[in-house]
Order: structure tokens, then C-alpha cells, then sequence
């Protein structure tokens, strides 16, 4: 069965469409060591290492590696624990796919970066990289970074930038795109929101159905970025 990890305020309506999609949802717990906007985003506080691996830092409420494990995942922690301000929150928000790790690699998690060395690592300056990066397929990103566009595009992958802004992130002023959504199959794409409510919607749409994706929008609302929406899945369920 998979398993959507979510920021624990995520609302009932969007609980309700993941559900109706027979997708578990797996709420990312409240952290106090970080700034409100960010306590409870999964791209902050996990990475996926593999499909029975995952990096979580040391201080992460105990009951959430509970239910990893339950649901059979190996629990790894990071070297160092998550701080408040840039750059030590960063230290798990990476992008990390089957073919490349992307990320300002100062700052990666030495335990994160020992676990991805066979990986083709790409070194950006922007420190919030999977807040910034949302994975359309193997070969194709959305981002709003333009020296993460050019990384990805070093590649050979088909990139969609997209200037900063109209994204909720309360109480900041605006969120990133990747932190909007998450892949729930390999030709859907399940938004914190609706894209028709977006101001740069139409050219995302556009850029979905070239790469034969489905937009799919848990709520009608604005865009809102919950740190990622990360789907996972459990021979236990």
C-alpha cells in the first residue's frame, strides 16, 4: 500500500483525497528546533534514501520511527541535529533521485552524503533544494532556481523555471514550488492546491502534459507549500 508523508497541518480535505486514492497518510510531526513556516515539512526533517531506507534527524519524535519501521523501513539518523536558521535546517533537504543527489553539499548531512557516494552528486549553491525541485519524472523538474535549472539541464533533463512567489507559506511571504507536491504514480502529480488558482498554472499544465503527467489537486485553494509530499510504500499494509 502506499503512504503519503505530509505535514501534520495538513487539512481534513486533502487527508480525505489522499485517502479516497487509497493512499495512508503518514503525518510529519511538529519540530521545535526550526522556525514555524518549516516545523512540520518532510523535505526538512527525512530523506528517502531508497525504497526500504530512510534518514531522519536524531531529535524527530520517537513514535514517527515507529510507524517507518512498522511499515518496514531501516530508520537511519543524521550526523547532526536540525537547526533553526540556514544553513543547519538544511542539512536533509536534498534532492535525491535513483541517478543523482543535488544539493549545496557544504551543508549535506555527512551520514546522508556517506549513504548517497555512489550517486552522481551535483553541488548548488541554493541550500533548499528539494523545497525548490519537484520530480516530474527521471528526466523532467520544475524548479524555481535558476543555478538548479542549469545543473539539471547539465543532465540532459527538461526543466520548467518558474519565478518566485504565489506559493502560501504562512507567515512567510511565499513557498517554493517543489514543496507543493509529490508524485503519487508515475503520471501524477498530487498538488497542495490547484494549479488554476496558480499565476504561473497555465505554463506548469502545459509543461505536465508534454511529459504525460496528470495533474491531480487534493484541494481547491491556492498553492501551498507543506514541505514535499513524499510517497512511499509497504508490503504491511
Amino acid at each position: 500500500m502506499k503512504v503519503a508523508i505530509v505535514d501534520f497541518r495538513i487539512s481534513k480535505e486533502e487527508i480525505k483525497s489522499l485517502e479516497g486514492l487509497n493512499i495512508k497518510v503518514l503525518k510529519c510531526p511538529y519540530y521545535s528546533g526550526v522556525y514555524e513556516a518549516i516545523c512540520g515539512h518532510p523535505d526538512i526533517q527525512i530523506n528517502i534514501l531508497s525504497k526500504s531506507d530512510i534518514m531522519v534527524h536524531p531529535k524527530i519524535n520517537e513514535n514517527f520511527i515507529k510507524e517507518l519501521s512498522k511499515l518496514g523501513y531501516n530508520v537511519h539518523l543524521s550526523s547532526k541535529d536540525i537547526g533553526f536558521n540556514y544553513p543547519e535546517n538544511i542539512i536533509l533537504n536534498a534532492l535525491n533521485t535513483e541517478r543523482f543527489f543535488l544539493h549545496n553539499l557544504t551543508y549535506t548531512d555527512k551520514n546522508l552524503l556517506n549513504y548517497i557516494e555512489d550517486k552522481k552528486l551535483l553541488n548548488v549553491s541554493q541550500g533548499y533544494t528539494k523545497c525548490s525541485t519537484a520530480i516530474i519524472s527521471k528526466e523532467a523538474f520544475l524548479t524555481n532556481d535558476i543555478k538548479i535549472k542549469e545543473s539539471l539541464e547539465s543532465l540532459g533533463a527538461d526543466v520548467l523555471l518558474l519565478p518566485p512567489g504565489d506559493i502560501e507559506l504562512h507567515p512567510l511571504n511565499y513557498g517554493f514550488i517543489g514543496g507543493t507536491c509529490g508524485l503519487i504514480d508515475k503520471n501524477t502529480l498530487a498538488f497542495f492546491g490547484s494549479l488554476d488558482k496558480y499565476i504561473y498554472g497555465d505554463k506548469v499544465k502545459s509543461f505536465l502534459k508534454k511529459h504525460n503527467i496528470t495533474p491531480f489537486y487534493l484541494k481547491e485553494s491556492a498553492l501551498t507549500d507543506r514541505g514535499s509530499l513524499f510517497i512511499i510504500e509497504s508490503k504491511y499494509l
